[in-house]
C-alpha cells in the first residue's frame, strides 16, 4: 500500500502524457508528474519518492524533499492564512494545513511554529498541529537516567525550556542547566539528568557523571590555545562571563580547571588561568 506523508520505494510501470505511473508491491498506483521526471528514469526502475495529497486531495508522488515526514515534529513557517486555516511551508509545491481547530492561538503569516505532522483518519489528509501534548507520552518511558537523547526545543517556561525527547517524551531543561543560547525549534543532543515522580524528565545539555568533564576540560584547553595560552577567567569570575566564553556552568568550570591544575597543565594567575 502507499504510505501518505512518507517515502515510498516504487516501480515505474507506465509512461503517460501526465507523467510516470509508479506502482507498489500490491499494485497500487500513483502519478509522478512530468515536472519531476528526469531523463534517466526508465520503465521497471525502482525509485524513492515522497507521496502526499495534491490540491484535489489525490495521492501524488514527488522527488522533492519535504522538511518533515508524517509522525514527525517540525519547525515550519506560516506562509498563508485564509478561511480554511494556516498553511505552513513543508518544502513542497503544496503547503500543509493547520485547521483553526488545531491552533492554540491564531497563527500569523511569517511566523514559525513547532508542529506535529499526522494523517487525519477522517479526511485522509496530512495535517499539522501545534497541540503537541497529544503526540507525546511519558507513561511508557523508553529511556533511563544518564541516557544520551535527541532533543527538540519546544517552548520557554518560567522554569526553563520544555523539550521533546527522542520524538516521543516531554522533558524540561531547568534555567540553571542552560549555558548556551537555545531557541524554539533547535535540535541538539542532551542527557537524562533525573526521572522524577509521574515520569517527569529533567534534561541537561551536559553529560552526567565524571565522564562529562572530559569534553569540558578539552573545551578549556582549546580556548586557551586559541587565546595565546591565557583566559581572563578564574574562581571569582561571574557565572555569566564563564557561560559566555566557554558555554558551561561556573561549578563545572571550577572542577575542570582544578583537574587541569592537578595535572600540571595550567597555572593560576591573579587575573586568570594560563597554560604552562
Amino acid at each position: 500500500m502507499l504510505f501518505l506523508g512518507k517515502y515510498n520505494d516504487l516501480t515505474i510501470t507506465r509512461n503517460t502524457d501526465q507523467g510516470l505511473y509508479l506502482e507498489d508491491q500490491q499494485g497500487e498506483e500513483v502519478l509522478l508528474p512530468n515536472r519531476y521526471v528526469t531523463d534517466d528514469m526508465q520503465l521497471d526502475d525502482r525509485i524513492r519518492v515522497f507521496v502526499y495529497n495534491d490540491s484535489e486531495d489525490r495521492p501524488v508522488a514527488t522527488t522533492e524533499k519535504p522538511l518533515a515526514l508524517r509522525d514527525e515534529f517540525a519547525y515550519l513557517e506560516a506562509v498563508d492564512v485564509n478561511s480554511k486555516g494556516a498553511f505552513l511551508d513543508m518544502g513542497l509545491t503544496k503547503d500543509i494545513l493547520v485547521p483553526f481547530s488545531e491552533q492554540l492561538t491564531p497563527m500569523e503569516r511569517g511566523k514559525k511554529y513547532l508542529v506535529f505532522i499526522y494523517l487525519d483518519r477522517v479526511t485522509s489528509r496530512l495535517i499539522a498541529s501545534p497541540r503537541l501534548n497529544r503526540f507525546i507520552d511519558n507513561e511508557r518511558l523508553t529511556i533511563a537516567e544518564g541516557d544520551e537523547v535527541d532533543l527538540i526545543i519546544w517552548e520557554r517556561t518560567d522554569l526553563g525550556f520544555n523539550v521533546i525527547v527522542n520524538e516521543f517524551h516531554k522533558g524540561l531543561i531547568f534555567e540553571s542547566d542552560i549555558f548556551k543560547e537555545i531557541k524554539v525549534g533547535d535540535r541538539m543532543k542532551g542527557y537524562v539528568k533525573k526521572i522524577r515522580e509521574e515520569n517527569k524528565l529533567d534534561i541537561t545539555l551536559e553529560k552526567i557523571g565524571v565522564e562529562r568533564f572530559e569534553p569540558l576540560i578539552q573545551r578549556i584547553v582549546d580556548a586557551l590555545n586559541a587565546n595565546g595560552g591565557f583566559l581572563p577567567l578564574h574562581d571569582d569570575s561571574n557565572p555569566e562571563e564563564i557561560s559566555k566564553v566557554l558555554g558551561m556552568s561556573k561549578r563545572n568550570f571550577k572542577k575542570s580547571i582544578g583537574n587541569l591544575w592537578k595535572k600540571g597543565v595550567i597555572q593560576f594567575e591573579e587575573t586568570g588561568i594560563r597554560l604552562k
